[in-house]
């Protein structure tokens, strides 16, 4: 018998079951050796007295005695698996498990015989406590601990941190991965972009489904995950792991697994903002609770602080918030009311501001919320809401008829404050930039012009992440027109996006999504321009280069053959040179 051998009887020796090595011994010191396997099948067969008969009526059939040992055997185990299953849920708690762990106690020597493994795993997976001793053995056999029900595994990793850990992280890699490849999708669309999917389709992914199942209603378990999630955010500053910080715990929340969300603090909080992720809005009742929590943080409970800065710094929470901020200033400049003077645009801010302070306050420990800059209140905001009168002037004014001294051209000029404030205060910078994606949005190319310039330095480069970049390209495919427009794509490409490509390989990526999709929009003298700057270098990483080479490849289909260009001469005329309107 090979090793295969010894593992199918593995442990029978010990319960007094005769097993293959018993039988080789048999026949090796036996003088006649048929009367020896008779005498080892009658002691070792079915011990049924109405079978003994029956069974020469299988060998007439030529029926193999292993396939009939084999179909009881089968059917046993299968009876054995339901009563298992049954006595699990049957009489008092204490008896029903004693009885199982009784049953464990006689099975499990026999955990490495493949036939009969899954009953001990069964065993075990109906016990809410396996005895250490045996989880200590399955834990140090791979095989073993692969083979046990996720019910088992999670008594050994609530205890294994370092286990657990090894289990979750290629999840949480994936996680970020996936996420990563949504933001630089090939796919540029105004319409299902990064922040589309609602929050309930979200947490159907792969990930957050796993880690859920992984974690059950274990709040030793739920806490581990969310330290893996402080301590990588801590690491990395990814913001990712603030979203799903939120999902997991809304996972549970669907499932209604009570031992868990009722423990969490952030529950209530998490799905009240849930509801506003979902509306893309804050409206008043949300805003009201929302603010009954951030006031309801008592004395010596300061560090749940520090989780809900976490659920906020989520950028579905941030854009939810900043989307609402936008939409309320432009109310305000409808009701000729101030910043100040509104309690629900304070709110929103003191949130963005709890967010956006999520990193600083885990890293420094210090669970206090952070101050809210007065200028930002009482210049930044009526600045953009200046922008915003400018516009409505300007649409006014188009719409006159034209005295003597010509139309009144559109602003050009930007303060300087307005620059400083996007530099140096992260909140400004944040709600600038949702601005600047809303004009985009609404395909307002002056204003969008006019504050571009702004962007070249943001505070710690805001303006280049791929969040940002990921909705700019996605709003600029309704500018398409002014592609063609040399003056347009200098702004865009030579005075925003060119500042930063050789330093942020993220940028370079971004700008060859946008002409992947909207080259043939673009001039034509640009165009060329462009793909020469664009070209990778040797720093560069794989998705440049397969993007810039997609480029070239759909450009060179684009070019006209040159038998094309032989057969029509006529184009090769001189033309007159009309003034074109830009020109005059």
């Amino acid at each position: 018998a090979g090793p295969g051998q010894a593992a199918m009887y593995a442990g029978l020796q010990e319960l007094g079951v005769a097993n293959g090595e018993d039988l080789k011994e048999t026949l090796t010191n036996c003088t006649e050796p048929l009367k020896a396997i008779e005498q080892f099948q009658t002691e070792n067969g079915v011990l049924l007295p109405s079978l003994q008969s029956a069974l020469p009526f299988l060998d007439l059939h030529g029926t193999p005695r292993l396939e009939f040992h084999q179909s009881v055997f089968d059917e046993l185990r299968e009876k054995l698996l339901e009563r298992v299953s049954a006595i699990a849920l049957e009489g008092k708690v204490e008896e029903r498990y004693k009885k199982l762990e009784d049953l464990l106690e006689k099975s499990f020597s026999l955990v490495k015989m493949p036939s009969i493994q899954p009953v001990v795993m069964c065993v075990m997976k109906h016990l809410p406590k396996v005895p250490e001793k045996k989880l200590k053995l399955v834990m140090a056999d791979k095989d073993l601990y692969k083979a046990c029900a996720v019910e088992v595994k999670r008594q050994i990793w609530q205890d294994n941190q370092a286990l657990f850990g090894d289990e979750v992280s290629p999840l949480l890699k994936q996680y970020i991965l996936e996420k990563e490849n949504i933001l630089f999708s090939n796919d540029i669309s105004v319409l299902h972009n990064f922040f589309s999917p609602s929050p309930k389709t979200r947490r159907q992914g792969e990930v957050v489904q796993k880690l859920t199942q992984m974690i059950g209603k274990n709040v030793k378990l739920y806490d581990m995950v969310l330290q893996f999630l402080r301590t990588l955010f801590l690491r990395t500053r990814n913001v990712h792991y603030c979203t799903l910080r939120a999902e997991l715990l809304m996972s549970l929340h669907d499932l209604e697994i009570s031992e868990i969300c009722t423990v969490d603090p952030c529950h209530k909080f998490t799905w009240c903002l849930d509801a506003c992720i979902r509306e893309k809005f804050v409206d008043n009742k949300r805003a009201r609770e929302l603010q009954g929590f951030l006031d309801g943080v008592k004395k010596g409970q300061e560090q749940v602080l520090g989780d809900l800065s976490m659920i906020l710094c989520d950028p579905f929470a941030i854009n939810t918030l900043a989307l609402s901020t936008i939409r309320h200033l432009q109310d305000l400049v409808g009701q000729d009311t101030l910043p100040r003077e509104s309690p629900d645009l304070l709110l929103l801010l003191r949130m963005l501001s709890l967010g956006q302070g999520a990193w600083d306050m885990i890293d420094s420990q210090v669970f206090k919320e952070p101050k809210m800059e007065a200028e930002l209140i009482t210049k930044f905001l009526p600045m953009l809401m200046s922008f915003v009168v400018d516009d409505h002037t300007f649409n006014v004014d188009q719409k006159l008829p034209s005295e003597e001294k010509g139309p009144i051209p559109y602003p050009s000029t930007i303060p300087e404050a307005f620059t400083k404030f996007l530099q140096e205060n992260r909140i400004a910078c944040e709600i600038g930039l949702y601005y600047i994606l809303h004009i985009t949005k609404q395909r307002n190319k002056n204003a969008f012009l006019r504050l571009l310039p702004a962007l070249v330095e943001t505070f710690s480069d805001l303006a280049f992440s791929d969040i940002f970049l990921h909705l700019l390209t996605g709003n600029l495919t309704l500018l398409g027109d002014e592609f063609a427009l040399e003056e347009f794509c200098t702004s865009l490409f030579d005075g925003f996006f060119l500042t930063a490509c050789s330093r942020k390989e993220n940028v370079h990526r971004h700008v060859l999504r946008l002409l992947l999709h909207l080259h043939h929009k673009v001039a034509p003298a640009k165009l060329e321009s462009l793909q020469k700057t664009l070209e990778p270098t040797k720093q560069s990483g794989e998705a440049v280069k397969e993007l810039y080479n997609q480029l070239t490849e759909k450009l060179e289909l684009r070019k006209p053959s040159p038998a094309e260009v032989t057969e029509t001469p006529s184009m090769e005329l001189p033309l007159p040179t009309v003034p074109t309107p830009a020109s005059r």
